[in-house]
C-alpha cells in the first residue's frame, strides 16, 4: 500500500563514537558506539544529534552522525 505524504515515515538514526583519528571516519571501538535512537523526521534527529554533540564537545575525537534510514529502506525515492 503506497504511503501518502502525511503517512510517510522518514526515519533517521543518530549514533556516534570515538574516531581513531581526526581525518577519518573509522571508529576506535565498534562495541562502544552510542546508538542515540531512531527518529521519525530529520528535525527531531537533528535536535538529538546536536544535544549529543554538545555533550561531547571536549573530546575532539567524538563524532555523532545522522543517517537517513528512509533512503536506505527505499533507495528508488530520493526525498
Amino acid at each position: 500500500m503506497p504511503e501518502s505524504g502525511e503517512d510517510k515515515q522518514l526515519l533517521h538514526l543518530v549514533f556516534g563514537g570515538e574516531l581513531e583519528s581526526l581525518d577519518s571516519t573509522r571508529f576506535r571501538d565498534l562495541n562502544d558506539l552510542d546508538i542515540v535512537g531512531i527518529f521519525p523526521d530529520y528535525k527531531s534527529a537533528q535536535t538529538a544529534w546536536k544535544a549529543k554533540a554538545q555533550q561531547t564537545v571536549d573530546n575532539a575525537h567524538m563524532r555523532y552522525y545522522v543517517v537517513h534510514l528512509h533512503r536506505l529502506l527505499d533507495p528508488e525515492k530520493d526525498t
